[in-house]
C-alpha cells in the first residue's frame, strides 16, 4: 500500500501548513479563541486522520492474508472528538467550540480536496 502512505505523507503537509496559517493567525490576530479552537481541531484531526492511514493499512494487509479484523478505529476518533470538546468546555475563553468542529473536519476536507486535484492530473 505505497500510495496509501504517498497520500498520507501528502495530505499530513497540507494539514501541517493549515496547521502553521492557525498558529500566524492566534499570534497576529484578536481572533485568539478561534484560531486556537481550529488549531486544537485540526491538530486531533491529524492524529485521527494518521491513525485511520495505520488501521487501513493494517486492513489491507489482514483481507491479503485471510484473517480478520475488528475495527477501523472509529471508537477512538469518537474519544478524540469528544476530547477536543472537553478542552473547549473546560476553558471556553481560549477556545471556540465552533472553530474546534471545523478543526475536526480539517482532514476530511483535505482528503476531499486532495482527491480531487489528484484525479484532475490523472485525467489530464
Amino acid at each position: 500500500m505505497p500510495e496509501l502512505h504517498q497520500m498520507f505523507n501528502r495530505q499530513r503537509k497540507y494539514i501541517i501548513c493549515l496547521l502553521a496559517i492557525y498558529v500566524l493567525g492566534w499570534g497576529f490576530t484578536d481572533h485568539k479563541s478561534v484560531f486556537l479552537g481550529l488549531t486544537l481541531g485540526t491538530a486531533l484531526s491529524l492524529y485521527m486522520h494518521w491513525g485511520m492511514t495505520k488501521r487501513v493499512s493494517k486492513f489491507g494487509e489482514a483481507v491479503v492474508q485471510g484473517k480478520k479484523v475488528r475495527s477501523l478505529g472509529t471508537t477512538s476518533r469518537m474519544a478524540a472528538a469528544a476530547l477536543g470538546v472537553i478542552i473547549v468546555t473546560r476553558y471556553p475563553e481560549m477556545f471556540h467550540l465552533l472553530s474546534l468542529i471545523i478543526g475536526l473536519m480539517t482532514a476530511y476536507i483535505v482528503i476531499m480536496i486532495d482527491y480531487f486535484f489528484s484525479s484532475f492530473k490523472i485525467n489530464k
